[in-house]
């Protein structure tokens, strides 16, 4: 089991102050990030709690799974990996039309 958890259905008022505190029942809080929006910086209603031990992960998804915070019920579950973002494959082949490519086609 990971350290890393994951809270989702957060109300958009939680802060990580609310979450270090109610994690804290759980065991020692290394770590707590919300997700916010990069363009408003509003919360996304989810965010991540890193806790010191694995033993303590699973007391705070045991204990806080279900829990209330800020009148919103929240969901704790172990954090899956990031995935790496996929970049498209480069194009190959022939280049376009004359002009298109930057070259000039013989006069």
């Amino acid at each position: 089991m990971a350290k890393e958890l994951y809270v989702g259905h957060m109300s958009y008022e939680a802060t990580e102050d609310d979450l270090r505190r109610l994690f804290s029942v759980a065991g020692t809080v290394t770590s707590v990030h919300i997700i916010t929006d990069p363009e408003t910086g509003r919360s996304k209603g989810c965010g991540y709690v890193r806790m010191l031990t694995e033993e303590e992960a699973k007391e705070a998804i045991e204990t806080l799974d279900g829990a209330l915070l800020r009148n919103r019920v929240i969901t704790v579950s172990v954090a899956r990996p990031q995935k790496q973002a996929t970049r498209p494959a480069p194009r190959r082949g022939k280049p376009g039309p004359a002009g298109r490519s930057g070259k000039k086609r013989p006069s």
